[in-house]
């Protein structure tokens, strides 16, 4: 009987693809490798899913940015690219440092899930109790929260989204905030209520899956190519620009959403707040799509906004 596998020829042994061991991102490199059968007829022995636990899931008491802020989800994964234990690596692009080596490319970006952070413990921000206790350990949903909502309190809730909701049905706070697309990938999403953009907008690369290899692996580069999402890498990277823009950190809280309008242009908003959200600025425009230059200038140009004070969360 002849293989439907032809197009595997090129792979002499299974594709390696790393992930942090955490469910979600265990979620997310199942939808990964499933995305590359498809596109290649492979049967999904081809592929073979290596976790690790990366140092971001092993300190839960205290706020990434006092660990080394986002390297904390990347820096074993670089390792195994680096030294040829994996071939891929799966990541939530939310997570992954703006600034990247020159020896790794984001290859390419699974279609992107919904973007909103959902509410658990409160039917919307507003009917949550005065004084209320609200778990994250965002600082920009801690900021987002206190600029709607300054009476309420935010606790330090860190740990996967399992961990999070065990720590809410401990009474340890009121109500969490989560990524939408996080509970939808472990079948979760009816857990609470989706937030409107125009309430709470976005942290830059929300819901998007991203996959990266080394910049000088062409046979990978082209393998991955294949299940590029260009809305969703166009958006990401615009949002990911304004990002480079304002120099932010974990520590910065930043918001930005980029939405794919008509005739090739994106509608790009994005927001900077005080960790107490009573500075605020937001710029809305509409740019060339692609326009990755622009995108850099709006975050410089809500740096510019900014109080020094509140500048001084951005530079380092």
């Amino acid at each position: 009987m002849q293989s439907h596998h032809s197009t595997t020829s090129s792979l002499a042994r299974p594709l390696r693809l790393g992930t942090r061991a955490s469910p979600l991102a265990m979620a997310q490199a199942r939808l990964t490798a499933q995305a590359l059968c498809s596109a290649h007829q492979w049967d999904e022995s081809q592929i073979e899913i290596i976790p690790v636990t990366a140092s971001g899931d092993k300190v839960l008491d205290r706020p990434l940015a006092d660990m080394g802020g986002k390297a904390l989800w990347t820096k074993e994964l670089d390792h195994w690219l680096h030294d040829g234990t994996i071939d891929i690596a799966v990541h939530s692009m939310k997570d992954v440092e703006t600034i990247r080596p020159e020896s790794l490319i984001i290859g390419a970006m699974l279609p992107r899930a919904d973007v909103r952070d959902t509410l658990v413990g409160a039917a919307s921000l507003a009917e949550l109790p005065q004084g209320a206790r609200l778990g994250t350990s965002s600082p920009r949903r801690a900021a987002q929260v206190k600029r709607l909502r300054p009476d309420v309190e935010t606790v330090l809730f860190r740990g996967n989204v399992a961990r999070r909701l065990q720590r809410l049905a401990d009474m340890e706070a009121d109500a969490t905030l989560l990524a939408t697309a996080g509970l939808m990938r472990l079948g979760q999403q009816e857990i609470g209520i989706a937030v409107p953009v125009d309430v709470m907008l976005p942290a830059p690369a929300q819901g998007a899956i991203g996959i990266e290899t080394l910049t000088s692996n062409a046979a990978v580069r082209a393998l991955i190519a294949t299940i590029d999402d260009a809305n969703t890498s166009d958006c990401v990277r615009m949002e990911r620009a304004v990002l480079a823009g304002l120099g932010g950190t974990c520590h910065s809280p930043i918001a930005a959403l980029a939405t794919i309008q008509a005739n090739n242009t994106v509608e790009l908003r994005a927001e900077i707040l005080s960790p107490d959200g009573a500075e605020y600025h937001r710029i809305d425009r509409v740019l060339h799509r692609r326009d990755e230059r622009a995108a850099h200038e709006l975050g410089l140009e809500l740096l510019s906004l900014a109080s020094p004070t509140l500048r001084a969360l951005f530079t380092p």
